[in-house]
C-alpha cells in the first residue's frame, strides 16, 4: 500500500535547516517492510498574509509498505518531529493511505497555493485521516494537509529525494535519467525529443519536477547535443 505523509512547519528562520531535511531524514525511521520513494516540496502561497519561515512550502513521503499502517507510521512520524523540530515552529502532520485521499483534500491543496486558509478548514476535512500538530500555533497542519493533496494530484511540487538522485554526477547521460523513471524534457519552442545519448548538465542539483504523476525534467539547449536544468527561482518581490 502507498502511504501520503507531509510535515510542514518544523523549522526556523536561523535553524540551519529546514523541513526538506527532516523529511528526508524520515526514510532511516522506517521500519522492515516500509520503503520512502520520493520526498516532493510542495509550495503553497506565498504572501504577507501567511505566516511563514521563508517560502512556505511543505513536504510530502511518498512511503511503500505493509497494509493497514496509519497508525505506526503516525507514531514513527510523531517520535521523529518530537526529536528534530525547534522549538519557535509551528509543526503539522498529516498520514494517509493513497486511498483515503478525497476529492476534497486535493480541492484543499490547490486552493492552498493561491488562498490563505485556516486550520479549521483543515481540520473539518481531516474527519477520518490522521491531521495533528505538535507546538506553536499548529499552522503546520495546513501544509501538511494541502502537500498530500498536491502531491496525489502529480502535477506540481519539485522532487528533493529519490532513489540515488543525490549522488548523480553533474553531466548526465538523458538515458540514465530515463533508467530510472526520470524524464528529461525540452522546453524550447520546438519541444524536440532529447536523444539518450544527450548530456544533460544539472548544474549539481539535480532536482526533477512531479508533472502527470511522472518524474520530468525541464531543459534548456545549451549546444549541439548539450542541455541544462533551469534554476531560476520564482521572484515573489514582484
Amino acid at each position: 500500500m502507498k502511504y501520503y505523509l507531509a510535515f510542514d512547519d518544523t523549522d526556523t528562520i536561523d535553524c540551519g535547516r529546514g523541513t526538506g531535511k527532516l523529511a528526508r531524514w524520515f526514510a532511516n525511521e522506517l521500519p522492515l517492510g516500509f520503503k520512502q520513494i520520493m520526498v516532493v516540496r510542495q509550495q503553497l502561497l506565498h504572501s504577507p498574509e501567511v505566516p511563514m519561515t521563508s517560502h512556505n512550502s511543505a513536504l510530502c513521503c511518498l512511503i511503500e509498505g505493509l497494509d493497514n499502517a496509519e497508525a505506526l507510521l503516525v507514531r514513527k512520524a510523531t517520535a521523529h518531529i518530537k526529536n528534530h523540530f525547534f522549538e519557535g515552529s509551528d509543526p503539522g502532520l498529516c498520514v494517509v493511505a493513497e486511498n483515503e485521499i478525497t476529492d476534497k483534500i486535493i480541492e484543499f491543496g490547490i486552493k492552498c497555493t493561491h488562498s490563505k486558509v485556516s486550520q479549521a478548514e483543515a481540520i473539518e476535512l481531516a474527519q477520518n485521516i490522521h491531521l495533528s500538530g505538535h507546538g506553536g500555533t499548529n499552522d503546520g497542519i495546513i501544509g501538511a494537509l494541502a502537500a498530500v493533496g498536491l502531491t496525489y494530484i502529480g502535477d506540481s511540487g519539485r522532487i528533493v529525494d529519490y532513489a540515488d538522485l543525490r549522488e548523480l554526477p553533474q553531466h548526465t547521460k538523458a538515458e540514465e535519467l530515463r533508467s530510472r523513471a526520470i524524464f528529461p524534457i525540452s522546453v524550447n519552442r520546438h519541444a524536440e525529443y532529447i536523444a539518450d545519448t544527450d548530456i544533460v548538465d544539472n548544474q549539481e542539483s539535480m532536482r526533477p519536477h512531479l508533472f502527470g504523476k511522472r518524474l520530468v525534467v525541464p531543459l534548456m539547449a545549451i549546444g549541439k547535443n548539450s542541455w541544462q536544468t533551469i534554476n531560476e527561482k520564482k521572484d515573489y518581490n514582484n
